[in-house]
């Protein structure tokens, strides 16, 4: 991983992230994308203009789970509820049918960003660091608790988003 760990975070020594990532030159991008996400690569970029976007490890939808599209950030949640969706509780039936925010095993970690378009998608942390970086989830794009956090901060409602392979 690439930057410096953030005072005080999880992150020493790179096994929990939390780590403060340098912008770096995204010519594919232009400022009017906010967020692009590409899950061949495994990383968030969050477009800064000029050329510039902050880069951000993620996890991805795994084989069979991955989407491509444009969307919208359409709800900004810290500590959000769970509730799984249909196809999850499909699969783990012994789920509970709402783990409350903040709890160790809500998979949404300490913020969610939901995205619009009719589907169950996030932008979310983790409780599980070691997931960041793998094929993963169910569609959903899942990040270090301290970089959801920071992206939380930086991204409004409605910013656009757009997720390729």
């Amino acid at each position: 991983m690439n930057g410096e760990p953030l005072p005080g975070s999880a992150g020493q020594g790179g096994s929990m992230g939390g780590f403060m990532h340098p912008s770096r030159p995204v010519a594919a991008y232009s400022a009017a994308l906010l967020l692009a996400a590409k899950t061949s690569e495994r990383a968030l970029y969050y477009v800064l203009g000029n050329g510039q976007a902050v880069r951000y490890p993620v996890g991805v939808g795994r084989v069979g789970k991955q989407w491509t599209g444009t969307a919208r950030i359409s709800g900004k949640y810290l500590k959000p509820a769970w509730s799984p969706p249909d196809e999850v509780k499909r699969d783990k039936p012994s789920l509970p049918d709402v783990i409350p925010g903040g709890s160790p095993s809500n998979p949404m970690g300490a913020a969610a960003m939901t995205i619009s378009g009719g589907g169950e998608y996030a932008i979310h942390g983790t409780n599980n660091p070691a997931s960041v970086g793998g094929f993963v989830s169910y569609g959903c794009i899942r990040m270090y608790n301290a970089d959801v956090l920071d992206l939380y901060n930086r991204v409004s409602w409605g910013a656009p988003v757009v997720v390729t392979r």
